[in-house]
């Protein structure tokens, strides 16, 4: 997983771009539209699987085990007509069609993603919010969230995984739980910036009750951190949850996803090696898009990276 990125709260004094500014700034950043470009393509292939020349990506078909990409085979339907179907991506051990589980495994790759960074910042945020204000259960929160710190996240999401049965819900609880504390922080430290400010103070001087006060001058300044923080949050879970299923720990092997297929094809890479290497590309290109969407958002909602 790479590492946190450090995230800047906008200061209170810098006014806030409208935002058509900001879009306008988010649609001349280049970065930003490769990044959101490569990320829709993605989505796209994952929901419109089955009209791009797919088969059943779960049917086992023992006669054409382990096939080369290319290779072209005859169906015969029912009623005795016969098509002919290109394996454009080959076989795996059990003749399942690579290619059509390369795509359908785009829709778990990129749920797990959006899942587990709503999610997480979410919880987060709440936290956060609490930590960074109530100053007496600072202390308690935050040392718990440094001992989730303390622990690896990897080794973290496989413990959480050993207490339920394999799944996709226990996979993405999986993943949640060492992320929250990457996002308590960061709103932490915003709340504790934003909370000195003297329009805060004023508004406190006023009378001003906590819940409307969270919401209407501290909350809007963990936005744009947020936006940036989630991006990252999703390209780690999509990489831990391929680390899981690769590991056998992770989502059953017969739902597609691409840590699932690299995990069948291990055993025989050095004979056949398209059946890691292609979802492998998929894999590494989705988190390099996330990853310089992440970027783009960051310089782009930062004040201080505007000017670079």
């Amino acid at each position: 997983m790479s590492a946190e990125p450090t995230l800047l709260a906008p200061a209170a004094s810098e006014p806030v771009a409208p935002a058509r500014t900001v879009l306008r700034r988010l649609l001349h950043n280049p970065v930003v539209v490769i990044g959101a470009g490569v990320l829709l393509l993605m989505a796209l292939l994952g929901l419109l699987a089955p009209m791009l020349g797919t088969m059943d990506p779960t049917a086992i078909n023992p006669s054409t085990r382990n096939r080369v990409p290319g290779f072209e085979r005859t169906i015969r339907a029912d009623d005795g007509t016969t098509t002919v179907f290109k394996h454009r991506m080959g076989t795996d051990s059990l003749g399942r069609d690579v290619y059509s589980r390369v795509v359908y495994g785009a829709r778990v790759s990129l749920l797990i993603a959006v899942s587990v960074a709503s999610i997480a910042i979410a919880i987060g945020l709440v936290i956060g919010l609490v930590a960074g204000y109530v100053r007496p259960l600072d202390g308690i929160i935050m040392r718990f969230m440094d001992g989730l710190m303390a622990i690896p996240g990897i080794l973290l999401a496989i413990a959480v995984v050993s207490l339920f049965r394999s799944g996709l819900t226990s996979v993405i609880a999986a993943i949640i739980v060492p992320e929250i504390p990457r996002v308590v922080r960061v709103v932490r430290s915003i709340v504790l910036s934003v909370r000195e400010e003297p329009y805060v103070e004023a508004a406190i001087m006023a009378g001003t009750r906590l819940p409307k006060l969270m919401v209407r001058h501290i909350l809007p300044n963990t936005i744009a951190p947020l936006i940036v923080q989630g991006t990252f949050i999703a390209a780690s879970a999509i990489l831990v949850e391929a680390i899981l299923s690769f590991l056998g720990i992770g989502i059953p092997p017969e739902i597609p996803t691409w840590g699932n297929i690299m995990a069948e094809g291990r055993n025989l890479f050095r004979v056949f090696p398209h059946n890691i290497l292609y979802p492998g590309i998929f894999l590494g290109i989705t988190v390099l898009a996330v990853n310089m969407l992440g970027d783009g958002l960051r310089d782009t909602l930062d004040p201080k990276m505007t000017g670079r």
